[in-house]
């Protein structure tokens, strides 16, 4: 190449980029909002409509059954809520069962992911049961189990007897064991779940950092603290999170199983205001309770999105 054509060359100017026009961008954002507003017209119907009036209805004095009109009452159902010990009795065994559903729950679940992550005969028929009590729904799952439970003929019950342990016991209306009893049913009908997300982590774990990490010598427990933990902290984080703010609003199981008795040692949040709204017709009274929950699970779900953000950050 002679120094002629190597300065003919660079002093040649490159393409001009075609950037699209501030018409083009409006014409694409318009077709975007097109394609997404089929699925966002049902969330706004049935989700962020009905929120929005049950906000209104807490500062509202709505009973069942009243011939005049609904009166605003600002917060006046606040400050009553803020004196109901009934509600935060209830709000303490939310937490209660919320923490003791989901952290054996994580547990549990990811024991048997690992397991189902190995290369073992018929694991296809292992994956398949495992997944059997989440395809139930939780009105079956509650009948199933008040059946177990039963005092005179449950499966439980004859066990203890048969194993000459006792005469058993009324699981579901003792004061001492009813709570016990119900989280147990909640961590077998969410541990599929769990599992399933658990197991999706895992088998995106390359394997070869395993396998690299065994010739250098690294054992069971220290491959898993700094290959699969590593690979898999993003998905638990995630899950757990998501399974706390569910357990916390909890309703079908429960109310099946106990309808939040005995003497209200199982009535969650979400049964309290059932039982203010549609057992006593206390529309506005509820709707506050359901403010005060939803301002919970924002707090939660706003720490989580924080601290995931932190995380991105430093990774």
């Amino acid at each position: 190449m002679t120094l002629a054509t190597a300065t003919e060359r660079s002093g040649r100017k490159r393409p001009r980029e075609i950037r699209p026009g501030r018409d083009q961008r409006a014409g694409r954002d318009r077709a975007a909002w097109f394609l997404v507003l089929p699925a966002l017209i049902p969330i706004l119907i049935l989700s962020v409509g009905p929120l929005l009036y049950g906000i209104a209805l807490a500062f509202t004095d709505a009973q069942s059954g009243r011939t005049r009109s609904t009166q605003w009452i600002g917060g006046l159902n606040f400050q009553d809520l803020l004196h109901d010990t009934l509600f935060w009795d209830s709000f303490r065994i939310g937490l209660l069962w919320a923490v003791g559903v989901t952290v054996p729950q994580f547990v549990l679940a990811i024991g048997l992911a690992l397991l189902l992550n190995q290369n073992l005969r018929m694991r296809w028929l292992a994956r398949a049961l495992a997944i059997i009590p989440w395809a139930m729904p939780e009105v079956v799952v509650g009948i199933m189990w008040r059946l177990v439970y039963n005092p005179d003929a449950g499966i439980l019950n004859e066990t203890i007897r048969d194993l000459g342990l006792g005469d058993g016991r009324d699981w579901l209306t003792g004061l001492a064991t009813a709570l016990p009893a119900v989280i147990v049913v909640g961590i077998w009908a969410g541990m599929p779940h769990t599992t399933v997300a658990l197991l999706a982590g895992l088998q995106n774990t390359p394997h070869e950092l395993h396998e690299a990490a065994a010739l250098d010598g690294a054992g069971a427990w220290r491959r898993f603290r700094t290959v699969t933990w590593p690979a898999l902290k993003p998905v638990a984080l995630s899950i757990t999170a998501l399974n706390f703010i569910w357990n916390f609003n909890s309703f079908a199981l429960v109310y099946v199983l106990t309808s939040g008795g005995p003497g209200g040692r199982t009535r969650l949040p979400m049964l309290f205001a059932y039982e203010e709204a549609f057992r006593y017709g206390q529309f506005g009274y509820a709707a506050a309770m359901g403010c005060v929950m939803v301002a919970v699970i924002s707090v939660i779900l706003a720490c989580y999105l924080v601290g995931r953000l932190r995380g991105g950050e430093d990774t």
